[in-house]
């Protein structure tokens, strides 16, 4: 008997329902409170509801999707792609109904509420020494007496006027170098790439004339969940712009394994997710450059920052490998290549690459970027270096030793993988406080200034609305949760009566709390369910077993001082995560922000090419640890369930927080809960 409904499951939000079959992907998207944009009421004209349907299997989901799990591609979407095109793969949300289980990706330009880039450049001293650098020559004009070429006599004057020797030129320049001297009367302006490595200097473009309109690069944090990227000047080191997006492989899968599986089980998933992360990596440097102002020739850099199995996707190699012990990297050195050979083509068409060297298989370059801005192996102290993200890296050290280690977090600190979560955008509910004696909760929302109970609270949000909740945010609520008594150590949600609040509402055999009812409105009921606290649960365990087993191995049970880094690391009190066990006790003002370190360090390597030969330097003295094959990492895993702990003291965090001591465990099967094992 043939299927009545379908599974339909929506990236990067991670909301999912049964539909009837035929049910228009748009109205699917609607009922679920995804944020799929729409203007022109469905009929095919706005195109604003765009979206891209994943194919193939899913383990993670447990589903398989069929090449015919939406309807047939009909004449509205002929006709739109026919006068205004859509990019391959691209359907029509409103066009497109659901025939069987399916994936689908929703991209950021049909998202509503535009993502706020929550991995901000931050102020930082560089001394600049770019790899590209403008110069101005006087080139001898041709001599019939002297038969030497134009190529010949632009590198004599090179060397004349500037002391740069042996430059290379590709093809593409050589065929522009006649017309730029003879426009400029045998005085040009020309870019040249000196590696760091003492490789011979290379010809990246030519200008007839004083060519004074700059030179630009791009510092790019390649993260599984979110891509941001800093265009910045290479003369001045001055951030221009900064943007981010949502990284569109998410919807092969939410973490790295996921994807890792997707390309084992679907013969040219590798490609598949390679394409589409280029695909929007060029997209994110042409609206950089329309925002900037700037002529995209301009950009002759791009300095990557991500983890093994980005790195190994954007490279466009098959990241199967790092799905297995003993988790091999094709190549954990840096790379220094033409950025076209990573299908970049919105800039600069000789533009170079630089990917920083990976640290393990497990232990990217994201890592080694944040190793190069906080320098942990400077530290007087010892220092615990943690870069929050899908995936944790960590590192801990002084001038004596650097360990490092990655830790499968997952996505829920992104907001993904939450019932009511979403991306930061204008409307996600980014800070929660809740009164302890009457349980209700107060929150605030980006984009807007005031608390939900301050006046004027409903008409300065009137435009953004509330309409999910963001990273930050889940982690407040779980928190603030944990000090109000509405939540026992062991993570379970009290009901009505043992918490005393209305708030706490039956679902299904457990509990949720209600932090915002928008039903009236026409908005969503935005609470926290076991699921969620669930999910918290599972990403800080992680994150705590990876900074123990790292602590273990360096033979002490406490740190100096805490670094939290990337968009975590700003957003979040260091009380909160301290009442969620998610870093070891210390005192709260030895718990600070580095921004997004790694896409600091991401720009230092961009501006200064000694920092590039520092970082490949160091990366060969850190001791690497690997938690997958590492027994203890499990028992501190286990352990580190409880809020904030089962066994480890937190001496420091009762000096400030009193823990209320609950318990709604009342027996059963764990108290109305199943154990999740932990994949």
């Amino acid at each position: 008997m043939p299927a009545t409904d379908a599974l339909v499951i929506f990236t990067p939000s991670g909301k999912r329902g049964r539909f009837a079959i035929g049910t228009p992907v748009l109205t699917a998207a609607r009922q679920l409170g995804v944020d799929l944009d729409s203007v022109c009421g469905g009929r095919g004209i706005c195109s604003k509801c765009q979206i891209t349907p994943a194919y193939g299997d899913f383990p993670k989901h447990g589903i398989t999707v069929a090449d015919d799990a939406l309807s047939e591609w009909n004449k509205v979407e002929a006709r739109y792609d026919e006068k205004r095109g859509l990019k391959p793969g691209r359907r029509l949300g409103c066009q497109a109904t659901v025939q069987g289980d399916v994936v689908i990706d929703v991209p950021p330009e049909s998202q509503v509420h535009k993502q706020v880039v929550r991995k901000a450049a931050a102020a930082r001293a560089i001394t600049m020494d770019p790899a590209t650098r403008l110069y101005l020559v006087e080139v001898a004009e041709p001599d019939m007496h002297d038969p030497s070429g134009d190529l010949e006599r632009l590198r004599a004057a090179l060397a004349d006027q500037w002391d740069v020797t042996g430059i290379t030129a590709p093809l593409s320049v050589l065929s522009q170098l006649q017309p730029a001297l003879r426009k400029g009367k045998w005085q040009v302006t020309v870019a040249v790439h000196h590696d760091h490595t003492g490789a011979a200097p290379r010809l990246i473009d030519i200008w007839p004339g004083f060519y004074e309109d700059g030179l630009y690069g791009l510092a790019i944090d390649l993260g599984s969940t979110t891509i941001a990227a800093h265009l910045t000047d290479l003369v001045t080191g001055q951030v221009l712009e900064s943007s981010g997006i949502m990284n569109p492989q998410i919807r092969f899968g939410e973490d790295l394994m996921s994807r890792v599986s997707y390309a084992m089980m679907n013969p040219g998933g590798d490609a598949e997710m390679t394409a589409a992360v280029r695909a929007a990596l060029n997209d994110l440097t042409s609206a950089l450059a329309e925002t900037a102002g700037i002529d995209p020739r301009a950009i002759v850099e791009q300095v990557f920052v991500c983890n093994p199995v980005m790195h190994h996707l954007l490279l466009g190699i098959d990241p199967v490998e790092l799905g297995q012990a003993p988790f091999a990297l094709a190549t954990s050195g840096s790379l220094s290549l033409a950025a076209a050979d990573l299908g970049q083509t919105t800039l600069n068409a000789n533009a170079r690459a630089y990917i920083l060297p990976c640290i393990a298989g497990h232990v990217g370059a994201d890592a080694a970027a944040v190793a190069l801005s906080e320098e942990p192996n400077k530290s007087d102290d010892l220092a615990l270096i943690v870069d929050v993200g899908t995936n944790a890296e960590i590192l801990l050290g002084d001038r004596e030793k650097v360990l490092a280690c990655s830790s499968p977090t997952g996505p829920a600190f992104e907001g993904a993988q939450i019932s009511s979560g979403q991306r930061a955008a204008p409307g996600a509910i980014e800070r929660v406080e809740i009164d302890p004696v009457t349980k209700e909760p107060r929150f605030r929302v980006i984009g807007c200034d005031l608390w939900s109970d301050d006046p004027g609270f409903a008409t300065a949000t009137a435009v953004t609305g509330v309409t999910g909740i963001c990273g930050s945010g889940i982690i407040e609520a779980v928190a603030e949760m944990r000090m109000a008594g509405l939540v026992d150590p062991s993570g379970l949600i009290g009901s009505a009566a043992q918490t005393g609040t209305q708030r706490s509402e039956p679902e299904g055999r457990t509990h949720a709390y209600l932090i915002h009812d928008g039903s009236a409105d026409g908005g969503p009921r935005i609470t926290v369910t076991q699921g969620d606290i669930r999910a918290i649960q599972l990403a800080k365990s992680a994150l705590y077993a990876g900074a123990r087993l790292l602590m273990d191995v360096r033979g002490v049970d406490k740190v100096d001082r805490v670094v939290l880094a990337g968009a975590f690391g700003a957003h979040i009190s260091p009380k909160h995560a301290m009442v969620l066990g998610m870093i070891p006790d210390v005192p709260l003002d030895k718990v600070i922000s580095a921004g997004n370190a790694a896409g600091t360090g991401a720009r230092i390597a961009l501006c200064n090419r000694a920092a590039r030969a520092e970082i490949e330097a160091t990366v060969a003295q850190i001791h690497k640890i690997e938690t997958a094959i590492e027994p203890k990492f499990q028992e501190h895993f286990v352990a580190a369930n409880a809020l904030p702990h089962a066994t480890d003291p937190f001496p420091e965090l009762a000096q400030v927080v009193t823990l209320p001591q609950v318990s709604f465990n009342t027996g059963g099967e764990d108290g109305g809960r199943r154990r999740r094992r932990r994949g």
